[in-house]
């Protein structure tokens, strides 16, 4: 095993915690993966892990090199990248980090693979705070204004959210003319999974913006169960339009309020500025960009 693979070998067992899934991802078994681990340990004489019967965690000296190992890895990017700028073919590994909201934009990601099939998506969904150069993500795509200033952005799609709730409610509840009328309603609200605190609902007032005060039926941090207890009638919610497209479309809910919503929200895919700008990313870039834009 040269030493590349077993710098490789040593990352994905970093970044996914256990010699069995890297294997996975190598196409290697654990325990080849296991014995490329050591034998970089004894050859670099430093131990990389903290390593117990249950997890294995890297030390300070395996943080360190862990770093340098990421920066190896991409230099040999943007070396291949260079040789491959001849005929302009995205491909590789693309690693993306996504809002959980993101599991919705998967049509939009099954149409990039038909339209870039030598690119290989690693998509990761959380709402955490990642940090995009340490964790050696190519791109993330979240909502939002940036502000991270090591890195580079592009707005590729801006939406105003929709009030929304089933017939069913509006038939038996009434319909709210005004948002101060919600306070007679059922609202089902989504919580941010990383604060705990429930995301406000966009009404532009003038003086008294903000200051509505949203009965709270239910909370959940995924969007997903919002969508189907507003199908259902228990309530009212706030969501992102291209979650609930189809749902409009074909009368499972309806969009109220909608003079009131003033706020607009943007999706931005953000991109180490140090790092390399290479096929795969401005093709995903520009892609996100054409297919995100306002229906």
């Amino acid at each position: 095993m040269d030493k590349l693979t077993a710098f490789d070998a040593f990352v994905q067992s970093a970044e996914t915690g256990s010699f069995v899934a890297a294997g996975r991802k190598l196409g290697l078994s654990a325990s080849a993966v296991g014995k490329a681990v050591v034998r970089l340990e004894q050859r670099l004489d430093v131990r990389l892990f903290h390593r117990n019967t249950r997890n294995m965690t890297l030390t300070e000296e395996g943080r360190l090199f862990l770093e340098r190992c990421r920066r190896i890895f991409e230099e040999v990017e943007a070396a291949e990248a260079e040789l491959a700028r001849s005929n302009r073919t995205p491909r590789g590994r693309l690693r993306i980090s996504l809002p959980l909201v993101g599991m919705l934009l998967t049509p939009v990601m099954a149409k990039f693979m038909r339209a870039w099939p030598e690119v290989q998506l690693d998509l990761d969904f959380s709402d955490r705070l990642v940090d995009v150069v340490e964790e050696g993500f190519d791109a993330v795509i979240r909502t939002g204004q940036p502000s991270d200033s090591r890195l580079m952005s592009r707005n590729v799609g801006r939406f105003k959210l929709n009030i929304v709730a089933s017939p069913d409610y509006l038939a038996r509840c009434g319909v709210p003319e005004t948002p101060d009328d919600l306070a007679q309603h059922q609202c089902l609200h989504q919580r941010s999974p990383s604060t705990g605190k429930i995301r406000p609902w966009p009404f532009a007032r003038g003086e008294r913006q903000g200051r509505i005060i949203l009965p709270e039926r239910m909370s959940a941090t995924a969007v997903d169960p919002l969508i189907e207890l507003a199908i259902q009638g228990m309530g009212i919610a706030c969501l992102p339009p291209f979650a609930v497209r189809s749902e409009i479309a074909d009368g499972r809910l309806v969009t109220i309020l909608d003079e009131w919503v003033e706020e607009t929200d943007q999706f931005n895919v953000l991109w180490p500025a140090s790092r390399q700008f290479t096929p795969k990313l401005r093709a995903f870039i520009d892609f996100m960009a054409e297919h995100l834009r306002p229906q």
